[in-house]
């Protein structure tokens, strides 16, 4: 069956797998041979595991392939096709290239006419607080900033997530497929991080993106010496910010080592000591070492384990993060705002940390001062990784009018952009910041098939998502309204709007500035 893009119903979206998440089946062994001999396990890795186990069990049965044709097709990869075609079967794409492509009709798939339209990977905001932040903006739902210890790494933005928050549907209205719902940035250590498939679900943990690393937020400059100084409290300045970083790694290097020699004690065999009454196990060194939440999500980073995401206006607050970083042997995954990235792109380059910036934010507070336009493309440049994030309710719907900005400053200033560049800005490089770019940002077979069909080319002003597809899943059409995400806007999206039309789709803004 052909039929036009306007055309094509809304495919109903039901969910995911028939297990619960976070627990998989184990892999059968044959008969005739011995397992392999288990791999030693992080001392965490079973309250890691236990921490992940959903209690929302999510199926989804995948829908018919759908053949997307005649677009030109962006892939974020180093290729454009100009008259070509996307594949999804199956949750993943089936083929992408020049061409009409295979005929899925045989098996029942669905083929849309996207003649004139532009198709690109899902868009990727690797820098949000939709969910802890939820709109309407009220004291109520403000559950972003825990600022009761600047040290806070035993949170978790997931704990605070409001499924029901409208901007998610905004956000995916606006060709979002995956976000990092974050922390606030009032504490040195905000929190882990959630890297969410933006698929509607009722609980969080059933959004979590499948097989992505956790992060951590932290925070340098303004905000938490801003803080807990009026509180009267440390850290009231920036080296007062670097010392109760430097001693909480600390703590977590002792936590990290009690924990591994207590692990490698159970491992052996038990000493046993003579009695009058014959031999009897010593079990003095029985006693685990008492956890501790936030020493384990940074004995975590130490381990590798958790990306950390490190919110950073300033050169000079960068640098002395990577000094911290450098010190206790962990990597630096991405500076988050980073608008002074620009000067040390030479040092970020090299030690393969990404920017997460804005397109033109800039002068909101002291440490924005310096932000020019041009920030992403000089990164860029110097073969670093940039990538653009929204930080923002309503930002989020516009990223790739950001994305277009951004490479238009670059090119004002002389840089050499393709648009396949700048698409990567929201896509592939995001992807990378967040540990999963191995499953999406690019148009490539084989990837999770979260695609966006745009009504023009997706850099103009006037471009809108007409179509959003997660893992193959149509869960935007704007053609076709369906039922909205969130049963905050049930009575809303029934009552007619004044002056005829259908109801806006976009939100005033909840905040005036970052996070």
């Amino acid at each position: 069956m052909s039929l036009p893009l306007r055309a094509l119903p809304a495919i109903a979206l039901i969910l995911c797998t028939c297990m619960p998440q976070g627990r998989r089946p184990s892999a059968s062994v044959p008969q005739n041979r011995e397992p392999p001999p288990a791999p030693a396990a992080s001392p965490f890795a079973e309250g890691e595991a236990r921490a992940r186990t959903g209690v929302e069990i999510i199926e989804s049965p995948h829908g018919p392939p759908v053949l997307l044709r005649h677009a030109t097709v962006m892939t974020a990869a180093g290729r454009r096709y100009d008259q070509g075609f996307v594949l999804m079967s199956n949750g993943v794409i089936a083929g992408v290239g020049d061409g009409e492509g295979p005929d899925p009709t045989a098996a029942g798939g669905i083929v849309v006419e996207a003649r004139g339209k532009f198709v690109t990977p899902g868009i990727i905001d690797p820098h949000s607080h939709i969910g802890v932040y939820p709109v309407p903006d009220t004291s109520a739902h403000d559950d972003g900033n825990e600022l009761t210890d600047p040290v806070s790494a035993g949170l978790r933005a997931e704990h605070s997530f409001w499924p029901q928050d409208p901007a998610i549907e905004r956000a995916v209205a606006g060709g979002v497929t995956t976000v990092a719902v974050l922390p606030g940035s009032g504490n040195l250590v905000g929190g882990r991080g959630i890297v969410m498939h933006l698929l509607p679900r009722r609980g969080a943990r059933a959004m979590r993106f499948p097989g992505a690393p956790d992060l951590l937020k932290m925070a340098c400059g303004e905000n938490p010496k801003r803080v807990y100084g009026a509180l009267k409290r440390a850290p009231t300045t920036r080296m007062g910010n670097v010392r109760a970083l430097r001693e909480a790694f600390l703590k977590a290097r002792r936590y990290a080592r009690d924990w591994d020699e207590w692990t490698a004690k159970q491992r052996q065999p038990p000493p046993k000591e003579r009695t009058a009454s014959g031999s009897k196990e010593k079990d003095s060194d029985s006693k685990p070492p008492d956890r501790d939440l936030a020493l384990e999500t940074l004995a975590l980073v130490l381990r590798g384990e958790i990306l950390v995401e490190w919110h950073c206006y300033q050169a000079d607050d960068m640098l002395a993060a990577l000094q911290v970083a450098d010190e206790f042997g962990f990597q630096v995954r991405a500076f988050h705002h980073a608008l002074e990235a620009y000067k040390i792109r030479d040092v970020l380059t090299r030690e393969s940390v990404a920017i997460a910036t804005w397109d033109d934010w800039w002068g909101f507070k002291m440490e924005a001062y310096d932000g020019i336009p041009e920030n992403a493309a000089l990164m860029t440049e110097a073969g670093g990784r940039a990538a653009l994030h929204s930080d923002s309710a309503v930002a989020i719907q516009i990223l790739n009018q950001a994305a277009g900005k951004a490479m238009s400053a670059g090119l004002a200033a002389g840089v050499k952009l393709t648009e396949d560049d700048a698409l990567r800005w929201i896509t592939a490089n995001p992807a990378w910041v967040l540990g999963i770019d191995g499953q999406v940002g690019t148009l490539e077979t084989g990837k999770r098939a979260d695609v966006v069909v745009w009504s023009d080319d997706p850099f103009g002003t006037y471009a809108v998502a007409e179509q959003v597809y997660i893992d193959g899943h149509l869960v935007f059409d704007r053609a076709h309204p369906a039922a909205p995400f969130s049963d905050f806007e049930l009575g809303l999206r029934a009552m007619p709007p004044l002056g005829g039309g259908p109801p806006p789709l976009q939100a005033p803004s909840p905040d005036g500035g970052a996070r």
